[in-house]
């Protein structure tokens, strides 16, 4: 069964699956470690629970039999990060949620209903409110800059107007040069140049860029900043964003201390 809304579920649940990394740290930081029993292989926080927890495989590629094993009473996943046939496919023996989160009202409203799901909703809205303080009182950028966000390279991705990254990236105060385009388009390095890009940011996940990328492309386009960014970040949409306006601030003062 898929869980059209939290009510839909008349129990606490005792035995959770995360298919959902960002949703995975969520849990922890909710405090249901007891609960919490199986895992993908790209949940890599917190540390403790990648090394101790049961994986059924990637985000992707769900490893079923491995779920069966573990008779899971809740099964919290995406729309966006997980596969619909897997999704559907668990839902026939067992209780899915599936979060959509697009935007930082989304993301909140993702970590009230699994803290409603899992009893565990005072927790939830202590740390709603925190992000929420901590968003409200971030500095944006004093100059917007063009700016484009790449998740991949050979070819290279960016991010539409439709994304989480994309609201982040609103929240800094940077203009997002493809914000008019639909989740994670194919861009080349002379339609950069064309739209005149001033900032780009190079994310550490999925793939992961590093100081060598810098090194290629400033070739290529000499005039445009390029910066490392942390993926986690502007890509997490759960208990992480609480570090993610303390990241941005530091970012932001770096992009304007850039001659």
């Amino acid at each position: 069964m898929i869980l059209q809304q939290t009510a839909d579920l008349n129990y606490i649940p005792k035995r959770i699956i995360s298919l959902v990394p960002s949703q995975t740290e969520l849990l922890a930081d909710l405090g249901l470690g007891a609960e919490t029993i199986g895992i993908t292989k790209f949940c890599v926080h917190p540390t403790n629970w990648f090394k101790s927890k049961q994986k059924v495989g990637g985000t992707k590629t769900v490893n079923i039999d491995q779920v069966h094993q573990l008779q899971p009473d809740l099964i919290i996943a995406n729309k966006e990060e997980n596969v619909k046939a897997q999704i559907e496919t668990l839902a026939a023996d067992y209780p899915v949620w599936v979060s959509d989160v697009n935007n930082l009202a989304d993301a909140l409203q993702m970590i009230a209903d699994i803290g409603n799901l899992t009893g565990k909703s005072v927790a939830a809205d202590t740390l709603i409110g925190s992000i929420n303080k901590s968003f409200a009182t971030m500095p944006k950028m004093e100059k917007p800059l063009k700016t484009a966000y790449l998740i991949w390279r050979d070819p290279y991705m960016t991010i539409g107007g439709d994304t989480f990254i994309n609201d982040m990236l609103i929240k800094c105060g940077f203009e997002n040069i493809y914000s008019d385009k639909t989740r994670y388009p194919e861009i080349n390095m002379d339609a950069l140049h064309i739209a005149n890009c001033q900032l780009l940011l190079l994310s550490s996940e999925p793939y992961p860029f590093k100081q060598k990328h810098i090194d290629e492309i400033s070739k290529q386009l000499p005039g445009t900043k390029i910066i490392l960014a942390d993926g986690e970040c502007f890509s997490w949409y759960g208990s992480r964003m609480q570090q993610s306006p303390a990241y941005f601030t530091r970012l932001i003062a770096q992009i304007q201390g850039i001659n």
